[in-house]
């Protein structure tokens, strides 16, 4: 499920949501369907590795390893 940026257009909030195509996106500020899909801006290249740690740190947390390879994940015991 890809990430998508939108506008409520009855609070004038914007939020990224993971959203299904399928999906009816809903403001999570005020509770109104009334969203505007917007362009999103893309990770600068540079910035692209530290968004990678931040994302294994992240899953690393909560016990997640699938993006890691099998080198990288720790040995149990």
């Amino acid at each position: 499920m890809p990430l998508y940026d939108f506008r409520c257009r009855d609070c004038g909030q914007t939020s990224e949501l993971l959203l299904k195509l399928s999906d009816t996106p809903v403001c999570p500020h005020c509770g109104s369907a009334n969203m505007e899909k917007q362009v999103a801006q893309i990770a600068p290249h540079m910035q692209t590795p530290g968004l990678i740690q931040k994302g294994r740190a992240q899953a690393a947390k909560e016990g997640h390893f699938s993006n890691y390879k099998p080198s990288e994940r720790p040995r149990s015991k």
